[in-house]
């Protein structure tokens, strides 16, 4: 008797006649497709794969079966589809990862209309910086990871897929409102998370110095709090700026510098419904917010 997996992992083998590809599309081991193939031609009673040099090819047994068995899967795909369709955003839960910054501001927003919408589909959340949320991602730990991304970092891996949410202008906070770079030579600096103190690296380098990091703090918060004692200057993001802001600090929008926000989903397409519903419910959440905080001056 076959099953389903096996003829997926027949029908795969078959398109990209190659093991390895084959398992790159079905996120699987290659020893794990060649057990598969193995167990479906001693359930078949026939050879449906051979040797060719360094790689293989079906036989005419395995091409004939390898045919049916792509229009199984479609046929099974399609029926999961629609039945998810049905009753998907009925009911559901949505497991979503995003940093502070979007929790405070773009996901509250998209919480409320999908509420409003779909009140069956449960949201949970969880506050995690964006590699954390992509390992959470990639292990099925979470179904949406709300992620960002500077303009001059690596693209996240191929395996994740990405909807462009909105982009992120960047600010300078000081205590005095020095509005320039240059004049933070000398300055002591305050960090946040990897991804920030490079860009925080790459933006002081593009104005000719190193920048001094003193502290290091995370949290959007204690950031600002640290600049009104004078102990740094900082950058932070617009939505960081929305989502907090001490009248007593000053932030200076750097013109031409913002990170990208993106909403990432694993595996291959369509997203089940309800996900699918939670990055609509995301993407106008975006198009509604005014991403960019109240700056005093613009660079």
């Amino acid at each position: 008797m076959f099953n389903l997996i096996q003829l997926s992992v027949l029908a795969a083998v078959g398109r990209h006649g190659s093991v390895t590809e084959a398992a790159k599309e079905l996120h699987y081991s290659q020893p794990s497709v060649s057990h598969h193939l193995a167990r479906l031609e001693a359930a078949a009673g026939v050879k449906l794969v051979q040797r060719v040099g360094r790689g293989i090819r079906l036989t005419p047994e395995g091409q004939l079966l390898a045919h049916r068995a792509a229009e199984i899967v479609g046929r099974v795909d399609a029926a999961s589809s629609e039945l998810a369709a049905q009753v998907g955003l009925q009911s559901g839960r949505v497991r979503l990862a995003a940093n502070a910054s979007a929790l405070s501001t773009i996901v509250p927003k998209a919480v409320d209309a999908l509420a409003q919408a779909y009140p069956g589909i449960e949201l949970s959340l969880i506050d995690r910086h964006p590699v954390e949320s992509l390992q959470l991602l990639r292990h099925g730990e979470v179904d949406v990871a709300v992620v960002f991304r500077y303009a001059n970092a690596p693209a996240e891996s191929g395996e994740f897929r990405l909807v462009q949410l909105g982009d992120d202008p960047i600010h300078l906070i000081s205590r005095q409102g020095d509005d320039s770079l240059a004049n933070h030579r000398e300055s002591s600096w305050i960090g946040g998370c990897d991804r920030c103190v490079a860009e925080l690296l790459a933006v002081c380098r593009s104005a000719d110095f190193d920048p001094r990091i003193g502290s290091h703090s995370d949290d959007i918060v204690v950031v600002q709090a640290l600049v009104a004692a004078g102990l740094g200057v900082a950058l932070l993001p617009g939505l960081a700026l929305q989502a907090h802001r001490r009248p007593d600090v000053h932030a200076t929008e750097l013109v031409g510098l913002r990170r990208q926000i993106q909403a990432a989903t694993y595996g291959e397409p369509p997203d089940p419904p309800a996900v699918a519903a939670v990055l609509d419910a995301l993407g106008a959440a975006s198009a509604l917010q005014e991403v960019g905080g109240p700056p005093d001056h613009v660079s």
